[in-house]
């Protein structure tokens, strides 16, 4: 019986160390100062905006100046069709 509680507490001693060890590595990772940093991020999100923009205004011109027009004549095409079989 002695036994087994010694290595009982073994065991818990052992689990505790684990624990404490987890515990101050998260602590020391919350205390880090090195990484990124606010004005990192800022440039970032403003680059992926104007990227996006840009984008976003190169496919609305080419839509309005290429897909739309062209479209319209294929739908006028279509449904004015006079009936004549060639």
């Amino acid at each position: 019986m002695k036994k087994f509680f010694g290595n009982l507490k073994a065991r818990f001693n052992k689990a505790g160390v684990a624990v404490h060890n987890r515990i101050e590595t998260a602590k020391e990772t919350v205390r880090n100062k090195l990484g990124e940093g606010y004005i990192d991020t800022a440039v970032k999100i403003i680059i992926g905006v104007v990227i996006g923009g840009v984008l976003l205004a190169g496919l609305y011109a080419l839509f309005n100046t290429t897909v739309i027009p062209t479209l319209g004549e294929k739908i006028t095409e279509m449904f004015s069709y006079t009936g004549n079989a060639a």
